[in-house]
């Protein structure tokens, strides 16, 4: 569990070119009770500071000389592997706040600074920033300990070859219950193509999508990645399948959905375990919303321009099962003929190949803006194919799941 001594001891670097503002910056922290503080005038510098020093918590300011926050966090984001930058952009211009929060940032304060907003907004981001962080190690230790008990199994054989093989039955059923969760065969939604794939890890996994029709001739389709894996993720990952589905049949909102899931996965599911999601709702024209709940970006390839655009999460949108008091809002989504959107799982992205290098979201893009301009039905297969290709047969570590959605109309 996070303290508050865990929070006013984090690691916290002041990115400004004005001395004065980092001098009140930093008084207003220290007044707080953080003891950690670093501070720097140089945007060059920010990137090999946190490479040496990996700073908690980076409060950047966004316009500076030679070198602007937007710059500084793109440096930042190929020494942050799994994308989480832990940045708090500082701004006088209420246009920069939305390309900030698509640029990575996880949350803004404004220019001139409000001492009380300024203490809450970094006070909440530390708390996040070291949940995600023992939530990782918490995730490492545990894979060490199931390989450890896997290959003790194998080495004193404990069990016979009967409860072996039981156990292989158990595994093969388990792997079947959750296979049927899936959809068996993808929906045909007006105007629309989809294409999906998913492959566990192991017997059975964390990720797992789903599409509804509702009522109102609008249908939703969600992607999600359960913390941890094999059993346990799939069980919750079940539960939340369910929770959804459910929900959806009574209520047309997004936001009221993923709200009151929320609230069942803080009373139900243990502490270390959480829900990443990507939601979006669409109707046969192809406008909508979405929500991306801790997920990783998706990306709307743009058929008219070539451009691809990253649907990242706004202000707040935690992950699903952390904190009871999170509040989930859309953001709106137009598709347009031609339109296609891509929405995967990080263990596509931290695939990795012989030489332990990483997919990456930027071959993932390379492959979408070259594929894409020939529609949803070409690029599923180059994607499988880039991956195995790039993999080379590798076991890989985490469960790779992605769906595609094209506007045909």
């Amino acid at each position: 569990m996070i303290s508050t001594a865990d929070i006013l001891n984090a690691r916290i670097l002041i990115v400004d070119d004005k001395p004065a503002n980092v001098c009140l910056i930093d008084g207003m922290l220290r007044a707080a009770g953080y003891a950690s503080i670093e501070s720097t005038t140089n945007p060059n510098e920010v990137c090999e500071l946190h490479r040496k020093n990996r700073y908690d918590l980076i409060l950047l300011d966004l316009q500076m000389p030679g070198m602007d926050g937007f710059q500084v966090m793109e440096g930042l984001k190929e020494i942050e592997e799994d994308g989480y930058l832990p940045v708090l952009v500082i701004t006088a211009q209420p246009g920069h706040k939305l390309r900030a929060l698509q640029a990575g940032a996880k949350d803004f304060v404004s220019k001139p600074f409000d001492l009380a907003e300024l203490q809450a907004r970094v006070h909440n981001i530390l708390e996040v920033r070291l949940l995600h962080l023992e939530t990782k190690h918490y995730n490492r230790m545990l894979e060490v300990t199931i390989r450890e008990l896997e290959a003790s199994r194998e080495v004193i054989r404990l069990k016979s070859v009967e409860e072996r093989k039981k156990s292989e039955r158990e595994l093969a059923l388990a792997q079947e219950t959750q296979e049927s969760l899936l959809p068996h065969v993808l929906p045909q939604f007006e105007n629309f193509h989809i294409h999906a794939f998913n492959n566990p890890t192991r017997y059975v996994g964390g990720d797992f999508y789903d599409f509804l029709q509702l009522s109102s001739g609008e249908w939703v389709g969600v992607l999600a990645d359960v913390s941890g894996k094999g059993m346990p993720a799939a069980l919750l990952s079940s539960m939340v399948l369910g929770a959804l589905s459910m929900e959806f049949r009574s209520k047309t909102q997004p936001q009221e959905v993923l709200n009151r899931v929320n609230q069942l996965l803080c009373e139900k599911s243990l502490p270390f375990q959480f829900v990443t999601l990507f939601l979006f709702l669409l109707n046969p024209q192809g406008v909508g919303q979405f929500i991306n709940a801790g997920h990783n970006p998706a990306y709307l390839f743009r058929s008219a321009t070539g451009t691809i655009e990253p649907l990242v999460s706004g202000a707040g949108a935690y992950f699903l099962g952390m904190f009871d008091c999170a509040v989930y809002q859309p953001l709106p989504l137009h598709l347009y003929k031609g339109d296609i959107l891509v929405v995967y799982s990080d263990g596509l992205t931290d695939a990795e190949n012989q030489r332990e290098e990483m997919f990456g979201e930027k071959r993932l893009l390379k492959i979408i803006q070259q594929e894409a301009p020939s529609g949803s039905l070409e690029l599923k297969p180059k994607l499988l194919k880039a991956i195995e290709e790039f993999t080379q047969g590798m076991p890989q570590n985490d469960d790779i799941t992605f769906v595609i959605v094209e506007k045909c109309q």
